[in-house]
């Protein structure tokens, strides 16, 4: 048997099959090995990738895009309302669910995003099943960090409807450490591995459609000038007849100077300098561009950056060999200990500052290997008789709210003591499968207390 790994991003899709052995990237029906992850809705029929994305000018208001971006999220999520901002195709709350609003003239209708969805992942099934045959159907999804649960289901309900035999999701960083073989620990000791995952949406300037119509081009170009001709001819009446690459990179300049400080902050906030790290992974489009990894050089001097496989497939591909391993395929490229989960949210301890404000410290960082293994000592005034560990979870910033909390230990019937304080000690171990044991120790007496946390995360 086969398997399939998928990888739907917010501006395009890519399906890889895991055969004899080995994992590759299979070609649409245009011969190409990326598909627009692009829906177009007419009065008789649904078109899903080039073809829509070609009739998107002409046919914008019925054209959905980047519909990650809304799928299984609610009408006052941030990010939806932001999408709603900026979607070209209409979208309304309907009967408490988001839809899009498609008027062909002849009718209008209200489509699910999940619909949507399933549309590209059919395409993507049509695609592997054109060098696999349509017994094949089980695969692995990818999904990004910061997908919570509904997310989730939402893309592997769409996937399934599909007619998908959905193995597993993993994270979109995991895939990438797979496709180029990299375990948790590497055998000459300990290793540290940044993944830099960079999709088409992470990248635009001002001119529409440049950010996939030109910056792919210019970033496997080595040519100072781009024609005209690469782009539609809209596109090159109002760009003139040329675009030199160093006005992109002035134009891009701004945000890319926003992807370095994004990994400062990762290192921060990880506890690591670039020193520590030893490998540099390459994923998402954006990721080719010349100028973007001159940049990840610079702020890396001394590591291996790994971009041997291409950026917008390296996630499919390793999809495509963690499918392999679930399915027990023979002279599989990987061991099956090399599996990577990592946890997709922050985990937070609470604890009071000097001032008596409420404060927070991250234990494990949203993108931490699984399984991973943490201690923190919690001291609390000596006179009271039991101590409380809080533990919550967040996207990032350091931030917590009370309703983010998911659970507590408390240590009961503690000694009291007239001066000093006590001290807990608590161990925290997240398994792979982000189940999250936690015990808490009183140094003093050995008093103990643990709980499991099923899904933490």
């Amino acid at each position: 048997m086969a398997a399939i790994g998928v990888h739907l991003g917010c501006t395009s899709a890519c399906v890889a099959v895991y055969k004899d052995g080995r994992a590759d990237v299979v070609a649409n029906d245009a011969g190409d090995r990326v598909t627009p992850a692009v829906v177009a809705y007419s009065e008789n029929e649904e078109v899903v990738g080039l073809a829509a994305k070609q009739s998107r000018i002409r046919n914008i208001s019925n054209t959905v895009m980047k519909v990650k971006q809304i799928l299984g999220r609610s009408s006052d999520d941030p990010q939806a309302l932001k999408y709603i901002t900026e979607s070209k195709c209409s979208v309304i709350e309907k009967n408490g669910k988001l839809r899009y609003k498609i008027d062909t003239g002849e009718e209008t209708k209200f489509v699910n995003p999940g619909d949507v969805a399933r549309l590209i992942f059919s395409k993507m099934k049509e695609t592997a099943h054109s060098v696999l045959g349509s017994d094949a159907n089980d695969v692995v999804i990818t999904v990004p960090f910061d997908f919570g649960e509904k997310q989730k289901n939402a893309l592997g309900e769409a996937a399934r409807a599909a007619g998908f035999n959905v193995l597993r999701l993993i994270h979109e960083p995991s895939a990438a450490l797979l496709a180029y073989g990299i375990g948790q620990d590497s055998p000459a000791g300990k290793s540290n591995i940044l993944v830099f995952k960079l999709g088409g949406t992470s990248l635009s300037i001002s001119v529409m459609e440049v950010n996939s119509g030109i910056y792919r081009v210019i970033s496997t170009n080595t040519d100072d000038n781009i024609g005209g001709t690469q782009f539609t001819e809209t596109l090159a009446q109002h760009l003139a007849s040329e675009f030199q690459r160093a006005r992109f990179e002035l134009l891009c300049s701004p945000l890319f100077n926003k992807c370095i400080e994004a990994i400062r902050a990762l290192l921060e906030q990880s506890g690591f300098a670039a020193d520590d790290i030893n490998k540099v992974v390459l994923c998402g489009g954006s990721s080719r561009i010349p100028r973007l990894q001159q940049l990840i050089k610079d702020l890396f001097p001394a590591v291996e950056l790994l971009n041997s496989i291409p950026p917008d497939e390296v996630i499919p591909i390793g999809a495509a060999i963690e499918a392999g391993i679930l399915i027990g395929k023979e002279n599989i490229l990987v061991e099956d200990s090399l599996k990577i989960e990592c946890s997709a949210k922050d985990i937070l301890v609470k604890g009071i500052d000097e001032s008596g404000a409420n404060s927070f410290t991250v234990l494990f960082p949203s993108g931490t290997p699984l399984p991973a293994r943490r201690q923190h000592t919690l001291q609390a005034p000596g006179s009271i008789s039991s101590v409380c560990l809080e533990l919550y979870e967040s996207e990032g910033k350091n931030s917590a709210k009370e309703e983010n909390k998911f659970a507590q230990v408390i240590l009961q019937d503690l000694n009291k003591k007239e001066n000093g304080l006590h001290d807990i000690l608590a161990v925290l171990t997240m398994k792979r499968d982000g189940s999250l044991h936690v015990t808490c120790t009183d140094q003093e007496t050995g008093k103990c207390e643990a709980i499991t946390i099923e899904v933490a995360s």
